[in-house]
């Protein structure tokens, strides 16, 4: 059925149907794109097992970031049923989600507890950019957003058409199951276009190491007590069905050992067929720690930081990379790495062995 909506004199045509099935909504809000892109893989395994439409939540920066601008709507929709938040607002809430019928869901023990989905930074101007001035009553549960039979039996679409959280239903980081769900993020054409240009403008088409480090004050704070703990922040992509434990140089890895690894991949393993590193990093590129070290090892090499004011620009960049080295702890190189697996590329982390270069299944399932 075609909805046809009139505003003044203009016509906006919408081939948007209400889903009787119901929907799911959330605040992408937890810290940066990361941590974010997690949690979206796992709240579209939530949507599509609870059989709903997921409303596709915008990312958060310093505003809401629709979908669309950093990845194409059509190849999510190749996964389950989906609509934009921005449309949801516009074609769906006036009629089947009036201000008076909205209700927040928020994890709480505390049943009788207020869920202020709107309290906070950045929940309030997220919602608020959406057109969401206020919900009218909430529902604390304790459920595990993995228990998908109890969702649907407590929570049926036929009393909460809308699943409104306060965060993602969706556990961070991302649980194994989750990951492939990445095939479904595929850029949009404006950031393939962008990352593209500059790797034609500083490596001339040619292929290139890519890295990512993370140095900065806030992750040497992160790191400090990282032996204490069995899994730690994305640290499961890396270590996952093996032996290993966490310990400083895999979250915090020295410039030594930086330099080492970066030499085994350059020399070792690409036998020097490689000379363009582009670097990705929060806070210190080592420019010249690495050129110093190369250059005594009587090999030229290209380096890049371009910095963008877009982190997933580096992303983009990243994925494109011949070879990857990423931080086993960092959700930002977890999203190249899920990218590595699935396109049978090559990567490695800082700390750790070994070296990949095949699609793995286990790594995602």
């Amino acid at each position: 059925m075609i909805l046809l909506l009139l505003i003044g004199s203009v016509s906006i045509v919408s081939s948007y149907e209400y889903d009787t099935n119901g929907y799911v909504f959330f605040c992408l809000c937890m810290g940066r794109f990361g941590n974010q892109a997690d949690h979206l893989l796992g709240s579209m395994s939530f949507a599509k097992q609870l059989n709903r439409t997921l409303i596709v939540s915008p990312f958060r920066t310093y505003k809401n970031v629709p979908f669309s601008e950093w990845f194409k709507f059509e190849e999510l929709q190749k996964y389950h049923r989906v609509i934009s938040a921005e449309d949801f607002m516009k074609f769906i809430a006036p009629k089947s989600w009036k201000e008076n019928e909205r209700i927040g869901f928020c994890w709480s023990y505390e049943p009788n507890k207020e869920c202020k989905l709107k309290d906070g930074n950045p929940m309030e101007n997220f919602w608020t950019e959406l057109g969401v001035e206020r919900f009218t009553r909430s529902v604390n549960f304790i459920l595990s957003f993995y228990d998908y039979e109890q969702w649907r039996i407590q929570y049926p679409a036929s009393k909460y058409p809308v699943l409104s959280f306060r965060g993602a239903p969706a556990s961070y980081p991302v649980q194994k199951q989750d990951r492939i769900n990445q095939k479904y993020l595929v850029w949009s054409n404006k950031i393939d276009e962008e990352s593209q240009d500059l790797i034609k403008k500083y490596f001339d088409d040619e292929k290139f190491v890519g890295i990512h480090l993370r140095n900065g004050i806030d992750w040497l704070n992160a790191c400090r007590d990282i032996e204490q703990y069995d899994t730690y922040m994305s640290s499961p992509q890396c270590l996952d069905g093996t032996n290993k434990k966490l310990n400083r140089n895999i979250c915090f890895p020295s410039n030594d050992l930086i330099l080492e690894k970066l030499e085994d991949v350059l020399v070792n393993k690409l036998n020097r067929t490689i000379r363009n590193v582009y670097i990705a990093t929060d806070k210190n590129p080592m420019m010249k720690e690495i050129k110093s070290y190369f250059d005594k090892k009587n090999l030229k090499l290209n380096l890049v930081h371009h910095d963008p004011w877009l982190p997933v620009i580096d992303l983009a960049i990243l994925t494109k990379s011949e070879f990857f080295i990423g931080n086993c702890v960092s959700s930002f190189t977890a999203f190249v790495v899920r990218d590595k697996i699935l396109k049978s590329g090559s990567y490695e982390f800082w700390g750790h062995c070994c070296f990949i270069n095949s699609f793995d299944e286990s790594l995602m399932q």
